[in-house]
């Protein structure tokens, strides 16, 4: 590695072949103005490994002999931006549509990220379902986030968004040396299972079917083949009547699936 101060250089060459990596992997494209996040994202792991240059990274990801290194690549240029009571409106929509359902509920967090998005479907069913015997899968494509959001531990700071009472009622504040954390109580957590799935990949028999999937800030980073594909089989996993939530940022124009709008970025199965 060098010491004098100044990066390696990502050549064209090696960061075509980190895009094709990703396509590959993920279905991502990275976007040429994402070269020096690219950069940025992976010079860590350079220095861990203790490489000198990008093309030495390439090739031990271009080698059979180190597919964890490819998947661990995948986690590192994965974005996963997210919070609690994210967009509130779906929150608010969720709980006034679990009140009229006396059933045992399935829900997916297609791109659960942390954690904090299963969570807040959790804290919104215990708080709204007249019916106890709900359950949530939160999924991610990157092993990373997924351990992280089993521990179910965050900065108090994340808990602004709680509604009033809610953090008093589904998490335990952290003491001594957890003091400034809290982490989401055993009745949550236990309601919870997280596993890793690759939307672009054939959905494992096993998720079996949802009554609600929250797919939210996942299109975006598709074309629409891929946004195809995703759709199609996540919603041959959500049941008739069922609902759908995008983000704010994402559409389904054009793309002639069977929902029906119920509010912005909300969709019902048909």
């Amino acid at each position: 590695m060098k010491v004098d101060g100044r990066l390696p250089n990502l050549t064209d060459g090696d960061f075509r072949f980190i895009r094709e990596l990703m396509v590959a992997s993920s279905g991502i494209l990275m976007a040429d103005h994402k070269r020096t996040l690219v950069a940025g994202r992976l010079m860590p792991r350079l220095r861990a490994l203790g490489l000198a240059s990008y093309a030495e990274y390439v090739e031990r990801l271009n080698s059979p002999a180190h597919s964890q290194e490819r998947r661990l690549l995948v986690d590192l240029l994965t974005t996963n931006e997210t919070s609690f009571f994210r967009e509130p409106a779906h929150f608010e929509m969720l709980g006034r549509w679990v009140r009229q359902r006396n059933q045992c509920l399935r829900l997916w967090s297609a791109a659960g990220s942390s954690g904090q998005e299963a969570f807040s479907i959790a804290m919104t069913l215990a708080e709204h379902s007249p019916y106890p015997g709900w359950s949530i899968i939160a999924s991610d494509i990157s092993q990373r986030v997924m351990t992280q959001a089993r521990r179910a531990v965050y900065p108090m700071s994340q808990a602004a968004q709680f509604p009033p009472g809610w953090l008093e009622r589904y998490c335990l504040r952290g003491i001594d040396a957890s003091e400034g954390l809290f982490r989401m109580t055993e009745p949550i957590r236990e309601r919870v299972e997280f596993c890793e799935i690759n939307l672009i990949q054939p959905l494992p028999q096993r998720l079996g079917s949802f009554d609600v999937i929250f797919l939210r800030n996942v299109l975006i980073y598709f074309d629409a083949q891929r946004k195809r594909l995703i759709l199609g089989q996540v919603l041959d996993r959500l049941r008739q009547g069922g609902l759908l939530f995008i983000s704010h940022a994402e559409n389904v124009q054009g793309l002639a699936l069977p929902l029906r709008a119920v509010q912005p970025s909300i969709f019902e199965r048909l």
